[in-house]
């Protein structure tokens, strides 16, 4: 059954920079690379040594505890390096890209015939089966498992975020493809959330339950819409795909290739014509960020958003997960008395002595200056005004921080993952690394409960 979802707690970020609704090919990158790092928890065994040739769609990689979930390359071309780190962790796997993808053939797929097993199957054995996150833990979904139901956001609400209404039109036969072979996954539905006051792609799909979406961010969270739809307790288990995900995965349904080809948003106050190009998963970000210029030498390139994302060199490769690039001045310099004197420029949820709340509409150019440094939690009250979950957020965070499994999942540790604690920590005064507390405080159940 659908539902309307209003967010009244959260904050809009709202940033110089955003991309301008132009559409253009990124330059071929001559490299692409994948970062088993994004994979979390995963740890990778490799098919292919240095030299040897793939399509796309050919493995890579693969789990070491899971020989049957695969991790395939973006591209056609050779691998060229195998780069590790301490403890020879592999780091980075770099492919030496064909001018030209050649795909391998993994036949079509009748979504309206195929049975869960098969499309289980077929996923895993293309490589679209890491695009299945799961809750509780945040992490890669375990196909043995049937989920209560599968979620999918359609609206991005996060500062300069990719517009789905945009990078999805015209792929509405890939996303109904998608969808349909989801659906077959799981006992309950496929939630989509789609913004109240756009034109999504999604509106006329089949096999889904629409919701339309509003509020600050973080409504196009998809964590923070299961909360408003049906929350995950303790032996439940849901997944969750990304909007774009779905393209890749309904393509390979419809014509048996993967195609990580993805639109990107190229976004922040340091480029100069920040726009949506298309290109690929593992993508050189530096061929399409030297295309539109950058306005400062001293920036801050990352993969993702400001919030989530990675920081990585400008001539660093974007993330698997990602759908944009954000480019931003570095705040490595010091502002004489920045602590003593009111504040125009910069955006608080607070009214002492930062004025933002006097602008609404004011749109900021941020640098990556944090503005104080760590210390101990300051309790301000301010966490539960932009945190939309039924949950506490500074209880949840201690309980991790001292490891006190039993009061975490009282306080509904199986809902969330660190992104849903990424404006908390953009409000802390007291500059705690939220999101990575509860990265811990999630390994940490699944090393001790699994």
């Amino acid at each position: 059954m659908s539902k309307d979802i209003k967010i009244k707690k959260g904050l809009d970020i709202r940033l110089k920079g955003e991309a301008d609704k132009t559409l253009s090919n990124a330059p071929r990158s001559r490299t692409f690379a994948v970062r088993p790092s994004d994979f979390h928890l995963i740890t990778p065994k490799m098919v292919l040594k240095e030299g040897g040739k793939l399509q796309a769609g050919d493995p890579v990689f693969y789990s070491r505890e899971n020989k049957d979930l695969k991790f395939v390359s973006p591209v056609s071309g050779t691998l060229t390096a195998i780069e590790r780190g301490a403890k020879r962790v592999i780091e980075r796997i770099v492919i030496e890209a064909d001018q030209q993808d050649a795909y391998k053939d993994f036949g079509k797929t009748d979504v309206n015939t195929a049975d869960a097993a098969s499309i289980k199957s077929r996923l895993l054995e293309a490589g679209c089966w890491p695009f299945i996150k799961q809750r509780p833990y945040d992490i890669i979904a375990d196909a043995e498992t049937t989920p209560k139901a599968i979620f999918i956001s359609g609206y991005a609400s996060a500062p300069l975020a990719a517009d789905y209404d945009f990078t999805l039109k015209g792929k509405e036969a890939e996303l109904q493809a998608a969808v349909t072979a989801l659906s077959k996954l799981t006992e309950g539905a496929v939630h989509v959330g789609v913004g109240s006051n756009g034109t999504s792609s999604f509106d006329n799909l089949k096999d889904i339950s629409l919701h339309k979406v509003s509020g600050p961010h973080p409504s196009g969270n998809v964590g923070t819409q299961i909360a408003k739809i049906n929350p995950v307790n303790k032996g439940e288990t849901v997944w969750t795909v990304s909007a774009q995900d779905l393209v890749i995965i309904g393509e390979l349904l419809l014509t048996g290739k993967f195609n990580a080809e993805r639109i990107i948003a190229l976004a922040g106050s340091s480029v100069k014509n920040p726009k949506y190009y298309r290109t690929k998963i593992g993508t050189e970000v530096s061929t399409f960020i030297y295309d539109s210029g950058l306005d400062k030498d001293n920036v801050r390139v990352i993969s993702g958003n400001v919030l989530t994302g990675n920081k990585i060199s400008p001539k660093g490769h974007l993330g698997y997960y990602n759908n944009m690039v954000t480019v931003i001045p570095e705040g490595d310099d010091y502002e004489f008395f920045g602590w003593n004197k009111p504040v125009f420029d910069k955006i608080s949820p607070s009214r002492a002595l930062t004025f933002s709340w006097l602008f609404p509409k004011k749109k900021y150019e941020l640098d990556t200056n944090t503005n104080g440094e760590h210390r101990a939690f300051v309790i301000t009250g301010n966490y539960e005004n932009v945190f939309p979950l039924d949950i506490y957020p500074l209880q949840i965070l201690k309980a991790c921080m001292v490891k006190d499994l039993d009061e975490m999942e009282a306080l509904g540790m199986y809902e969330v993952a660190p992104e849903d604690f990424a404006l908390t920590e953009f409000i802390c005064v007291s500059k705690q690394p939220h999101q990575q507390i509860i990265r811990n405080g999630l390994d940490q159940m699944i090393k001790e409960i699994g």
